[in-house]
């Protein structure tokens, strides 16, 4: 609850939110003062994540296709292997995909010998075949490839696994001809779903991790995972490709997009929802996680704008 005292500064706010939990103030604020506060941190967010994308446009002579490899990359492959799913990205040249695109088999090749993942295993039919496969893809466009350790491969879902992961983005890749185009195409989750359908081949799902059961492991890249990647990749690169090209179209399909994605359910937004359900749509996930992740985790309780918010409620 706000206190009876009426408070006239935000240091005085702060101070009392110490006391406090901000779990509970957030669910005092009037709820079309609410939304609005959301509403800006959603923006600051997808601003945030435009400012990444540009920043890799550039660095890549800003060809939107090669930019759109590198960011599905990044967020497909998970948090703990981010930084080497970006080398990974910047390895494979988007033209090279597109020209190895009509055999599944050849891009299983490209994308897990560039990523130096087929090494780690036993000699089989099927990895002998996509070695040789590789070899002669390396030579032929000049590839120097990663290291299998490289990866942080333990402690890793099974199902999340990169050489999974790989296999199923180079299938989504043959099946539905990834790219900047077909990214600005999504208008909706089911358009999501249609864009990451492919499954991998029947070997990945068996044998992808030797002597370890896997009869449990899906084929599909799954709907949880077509949602993280709608938030955290589709999202803010038709919102960057909107803000580039001056297409408030783009932008708006950005936000509409994750207003139809459920809210997001992680340390985050459990914690800001504990009380009561605070955000109803990943849009407002998206705003909770800025919320908690430049300013409260920054400590920056001066700047909070729910700090800013309370105050104002709080005078009048």
């Amino acid at each position: 609850m706000l206190p009876h005292k009426k408070v006239t500064s935000i240091e005085e706010l702060i101070e009392g939110r110490r006391r406090q939990d901000c779990v509970v103030h957030i669910n005092n604020i009037e709820r079309l003062r609410r939304y609005d506060m959301l509403n800006q941190l959603s923006y600051k967010r997808l601003m945030r994540k435009h400012d990444d994308i540009i920043r890799t446009l550039t660095s890549v002579d800003y060809d939107w296709n090669q930019t759109m490899i590198i960011v599905l990359l990044r967020y497909i492959m998970g948090q703990s292997n981010r930084t080497q799913a970006e080398r990974l990205g910047r390895l494979l040249s988007y033209h090279t995909i597109m020209r190895e695109n009509s055999s599944l088999q050849n891009l299983e090749a490209l994308f897990l010998g560039t990523a130096g993942l087929l090494d780690i295993y036993a000699e089989d039919e099927y990895v002998t075949r996509l070695n040789m496969e590789f070899r002669h893809l390396m030579n032929k466009y000049n590839i120097t490839p990663m290291l299998a350790g490289e990866w942080h491969l333990s402690n890793i879902y099974n199902n999340a696994h990169p050489v999974l992961r790989l296999a199923q983005l180079a299938s989504c890749i043959h099946q539905n001809m990834i790219s900047m185009r077909a990214v600005s195409s999504c208008k909706s989750r089911n358009d999501v779903y249609r864009l990451f359908a492919g499954r991998a081949s029947q070997y990945w799902v068996e044998h992808f991790i030797p002597k370890v059961d896997t009869t449990t492991i899906s084929k599909r890249v799954g709907s949880f995972t077509s949602d993280i990647l709608g938030i955290n990749f589709i999202a803010p690169m038709l919102f960057a490709y909107g803000t580039y090209t001056e297409n408030e179209t783009y932008r708006e399909q950005a936000m509409t997009l994750l207003e139809e994605i459920p809210a997001e359910n992680n340390r985050y937004t459990q914690l800001w929802n504990c009380h009561s359900r605070i955000a109803e749509n990943a849009y407002e996930s998206q705003a909770l996680i800025q919320l908690s992740r430049e300013y409260c985790e920054k400590q920056l309780c001066a700047e909070c704008p729910l700090a800013h918010l309370l105050l104002r409620q709080a005078q009048e």
